[in-house]
């Protein structure tokens, strides 16, 4: 029989971990949002401007001569010293990370339904995972951009893969935490399961 200073403070543990498992949920529900705000809704757009519009998949500038936007092919890109695997690397990291972000949500749901901790380790990897490849991604792009946007220029698409990265590190923190809960609670057996309860007669 548990004591109830016992049972309240099993209790308090129980619902530390539902509340880390929610928030990760939460948190993986956002960023899946926002990266397929960017890279569907906005079309991979970073730039989406009347005059320009500068992205993954799109590289047009403000013809003066025709009045219009003049989306560039890749021969133009590259007389303009832009390199294509330099453009294609970036668009293979940023859409790979948004397939990451679809099968995370259930991958975080199998694993709390089964309480594996080691699960819990390979979660934080892929988060870093995500972190790397969606940092690297950008980052390679902007580089190769830079010289035809300025920062005012951004729009809604690059905002959202950076609240996308911020998520992604919130993420990382919530993993960390509850891994140290777990490990804390019980250092071998899981925290919800009746072998790991304390019982006292």
């Amino acid at each position: 029989m548990l004591k109830p200073g016992t049972r309240m403070g099993l209790l308090q543990q129980r619902c530390t971990g539902h509340l880390l498992c929610a928030l990760t949920l939460l948190e993986a529900a956002g960023t899946l949002a926002l990266m397929l705000y960017a890279l569907l809704w906005e079309a991979g757009n970073l730039v989406n401007l009347p005059d320009k519009r500068i992205g993954f998949y799109n590289f047009c500038l403000w013809n003066g001569t025709a009045r219009e936007l003049q989306c560039l092919e890749y021969k133009h890109l590259q007389a303009m010293g832009i390199s294509l695997p330099g453009m294609a690397l970036p668009r293979v990291c940023v859409y790979a990370c948004l397939v990451f972000s679809i099968f995370y949500p259930i991958f975080v749901a199998h694993v709390k339904c089964t309480e594996e901790r080691e699960g819990w380790k390979m979660i934080l990897i892929i988060l870093i995972i995500q972190v790397i490849i969606l940092s690297g991604g950008l980052g390679t792009f902007l580089f190769q951009t830079s010289q035809w946007i300025h920062p005012s220029d951004f729009t809604g698409g690059f905002l959202a893969l950076v609240g996308t990265q911020a998520l992604l590190l919130l993420q990382i923190l919530t993993a960390t935490m509850y891994i140290r809960w777990a490990k804390h609670t019980h250092p071998y057996q899981s925290p919800f399961t009746e072998k790991a309860l304390p019982i006292e007669i």
